[in-house]
Order: C-alpha cells, then sequence, then structure tokens
C-alpha cells in the first residue's frame, strides 16, 4: 500500500471525525445536561411547538401545564434550543 493513500486515508478519518461525529456528540451530550437540568417552575417549548410550564417531573416524562390543560410528555420531546431562545427573551 502506498504511504501517501495511507496518510490521505487518516486525514480523511480525522476530518470526518472533527466535522461530522465530535460535533455530534457534543450536541447529545448538551441535551442530556438540559434534560437533566429540568425543574418544576421552568417555562418550556416542546419540538413540535408546545408551550408550557412544568408542573410536575416524572422519570422519563414531565407533565406540563398549557393553556388548554396538562399534558404529559416525554423529556426528550423539549426544544433545547427553542426554550433557550424562551427563556433568553424573559
Amino acid at each position: 500500500m502506498n504511504p501517501m493513500f495511507a496518510l490521505q486515508m487518516v486525514a480523511l478519518l480525522a476530518i470526518f471525525y472533527f466535522f461530522m461525529i465530535r460535533p455530534q456528540q457534543k450536541k447529545v451530550k448538551q441535551e442530556k445536561e438540559f434534560e437533566a437540568g429540568l425543574k418544576v417552575g421552568d417555562k418550556i417549548i416542546t419540538k413540535s411547538g408546545f408551550h408550557g410550564k412544568i408542573v410536575e417531573i416524572g422519570e422519563g416524562t414531565v407533565v406540563i401545564e398549557t393553556m388548554s390543560g396538562k399534558l404529559k410528555i416525554e423529556r426528550s420531546a423539549i426544544s433545547l434550543e427553542m426554550t433557550a431562545a424562551l427563556n433568553k427573551k424573559a
């Protein structure tokens, strides 16, 4: 095998790792920290666009209060980006 080809493959793998895999891992870690840091009283927005306030926290779910009543949703359904933007405005 040509040493130059091997060097190019290693460089390609490194580029792939730093531009594709690593940012995705950082985002997943950030979302898990966000989900773990949720507490009763937080105002949130779900990924489907529901606005609400957390009134109860379960193992993998939360109950939010909206203008039309209470909804039980998965923690993973809460949008990190939209919730951060909502809390930044307030």
